[in-house]
């Protein structure tokens, strides 16, 4: 029997170790985590997409300007109908797929949320991450017309918040108020926090949209804006020629997002690289006053969120988050920063987050890096590792971090920017690449297979007993299938909804097959049962791990402090396999409620158990 005990040194050095230990309280140190943070269970919410509350305030042609313009005939799109069938607007404007999901509008609002609350709760969920709630005319909200709005149609009065909007001057938070979206969100707040709910608010601040208001100032005034400098502006328009050479840098070269200048730069900037410099002072402080807005509103901390996910965080200079996080910190202490770091070099090599959590930036990032190598090892996928590899990849990864921010991380599977986990445990490909029907034509985008749910249903099982705090994107509870964006932001399939059936072959010629579409009870069932054991048991949230067993596709480990320990344990092999326990006691099946005394246990193929001694 094979046995690895976590590296506890962050790359040799016991001193930077020692000076991380963790349980010194929520705020023992702003160069470390919030203590909540390995505690919770997060549950990632992108609002249009998740419960239409109250149909009375969605989206319209005039809320979705000016960066989309709404063909005749155009509605929002009803909640149960088949994902691939172009809406009757779209096929009399003879829209392409992309271009009719680009104005697909669900309706789903803050109302929706508040109205799922008790939902989350039930499933053991502890913290919410918004994807953006600015005001946006997409469906998505990272082209932001307002920083420190709402959207107005997450709210109840569209109208009357536009008019709102429409008489501050959004330059100066003196004249800024409080739109009926606005107080909506505050008690959205409130009501998760009496739910002992944290929330964290997805920002960007590398981009703002078209649309936004010193963006449209500057197309207006050109060089003689004063907010001419907020933005990487290459060329201005030059009047006296007949032609426009307003030019400009968007982020990833899209037009639709322009960016916010990099000022001061020391080093080169790379995509996919942290580089040093910082933001246009304009921009930056208009961002820090928009920030305390939502820390503290009306300056009650109390009454505000409790951090921020930081997306394309590569994309802005450290000095920059540098800067951020001792603003928010002197704020808000235990506000949690989590960045979005992904791809040094797509789609092969993921990013190094040491520089962005070694006490200076960030709480946490996405932890892409940990799901990439387990996906390798529980799913049936070309890149298969064993369990020595797996074990070696996850040591790899945390050896690097001190121990506070392993244990603080987000452990993301799926996102709003990857295929859905039952998908991308579908498809045998490398992870996130021609991960969509229309880049390769044999991916498969239909419901996944009983092997695929056994899958993923050993790979949560490890998720929810890992270092980090486990993160569940909206509706894969619900047992909901998709490709890569834009496929993994369908509507919920809430079990109140009727679906139409989806064409599992929707891009290959041919005739069509068909899946019923609909909520899956049993799925749901295994994620309240996994959150709720992690909430029942703090050892797997502030316990040791040791590695027992990592043997072909065998893997085994154990969670542990100095009053208890879990053991975990996966067969993924094609015979039964015999597992060693540390010795022999009374193991409850934390599972299953069953008891066995013994010191070995034979797993059948394709199963794993959480044992509590």
């Amino acid at each position: 029997m094979a046995c690895f005990r976590l590296n506890s040194l962050l790359l040799g050095a016991a001193l930077a170790c020692s000076q991380f230990a963790l349980g010194q309280g929520a705020s023992a140190s702003r160069s470390q985590p919030p203590a909540w943070a390995k505690e919770v269970v997060w549950y990632q919410i992108f609002v249009e997409r998740f419960s239409n509350g109250d149909p009375k305030n969605d989206p319209t042609p005039e809320t979705m300007q000016p960066a989309f313009v709404a063909p005749p005939g155009w509605r929002t799109t009803p909640w149960g109908r088949n994902w691939y069938e172009p809406e009757p607007w779209a096929k009399q404007a003879n829209l392409s797929w992309g271009d009719e999901l680009g104005l697909r509008r669900y309706g789903g609002d803050l109302q929706g949320v508040l109205n799922k609350l008790d939902y989350l709760r039930d499933l053991g969920v502890s913290a919410l991450y918004f994807n953006p709630l600015n005001d946006a005319p997409s469906l998505h909200k990272y082209d932001a017309r307002n920083y420190h709005h709402i959207d107005v149609t997450f709210g109840p009065d569209p109208a009357g918040d536009r008019r709102i909007i429409a008489s501050e001057n959004p330059a100066d938070p003196s004249t800024w108020q409080w739109t009926s979206a606005d107080k909506l969100f505050l008690k959205l707040v409130a009501e998760a926090h009496r739910r002992n709910m944290r929330v964290v608010l997805d920002y960007s601040w590398n981009h703002t949209g078209v649309g936004f208001w010193a963006w449209q100032d500057v197309l207006q005034k050109q060089k003689a804006s004063p907010f001419s400098d907020w933005y990487q502006i290459t060329a201005f328009d030059n009047p006296a020629t007949p032609v426009n050479e307003f030019a400009y840098q968007g982020w990833a070269n899209l037009a639709s997002l322009p960016e916010i200048r990099k000022a001061n730069l020391t080093t080169e900037r790379k995509w996919g690289r942290p580089y040093e410099g910082n933001l246009s002072e304009g921009a930056k402080q208009h961002i820090y006053a928009v920030s305390k807005r939502w820390l503290a509103p009306d300056g009650d901390p109390s009454r505000g969120i409790d951090g921020y996910r930081l997306d394309v965080a590569d994309q802005v200079p450290m000095g920059f988050w540098r800067d951020y996080r001792t603003y928010v910190k002197n704020i808000k202490p235990d506000a949690y920063l989590v960045g979005e770091i992904w791809w040094e070099e797509w789609p092969d090599k993921l990013m190094n987050p040491v520089p962005y959590v070694s006490g200076d930036i960030f709480d946490a990032v996405m932890f892409y890096q940990v799901y990439r190598p387990a996906r390798n090892f529980f799913a049936n996928v070309a890149e298969a590792i064993d369990a020595k590899q797996f074990v070696a990849e996850l040591q790899a990864e945390w050896n690097r971090l001190a121990k506070p921010y392993r244990y603080a991380m987000m452990n993301v599977s799926a996102t709003h920017d990857t295929p859905r986990l039952l998908t991308d445990f579908y498809n045998p490909g490398k992870y996130k690449y021609q991960a969509t029907p229309r880049d390769n034509a044999n991916y498969k985008t239909g419901k996944p297979d009983a092997d695929t749910y056994q899958r993923v249903r050993l790979y949560l099982m490890h998720q929810f007993t890992n270092i980090g705090a486990p993160h569940i994107w909206n509706g894969d509870e619900l047992g909901m299938w998709g490709a890569d964006d834009p496929d993994c932001r369908k509507p919920l399939m809430w079990p109140e909804f009727k679906f139409e059936p989806e064409a599992r072959n929707n891009y290959q010629p041919g005739a069509k097959a068909y899946d019923p579409v609909g909520y899956n009870a049993q799925h749901h069932a295994f994620y309240q049962k996994l959150a709720r054991i992690r909430q029942a048991n703090p050892v797997l949230r502030t316990g040791d791990i040791e590695f027992l067993t990592a043997t072909g596709k065998q893997l085994a480990y154990r969670r542990f402090n100095q009053q208890e320990q879990i053991v975990v344990l996966f067969n993924l092999e094609s015979i039964s396999r015999a597992f060693k326990l540390p010795h022999k006691a009374r193991w409850t099946n934390l599972l299953e409620g069953t008891v066995i005394n013994s010191d070995q246990i034979t797993l059948p193929p394709l199963t794993g158990i959480i044992l509590k001694k």
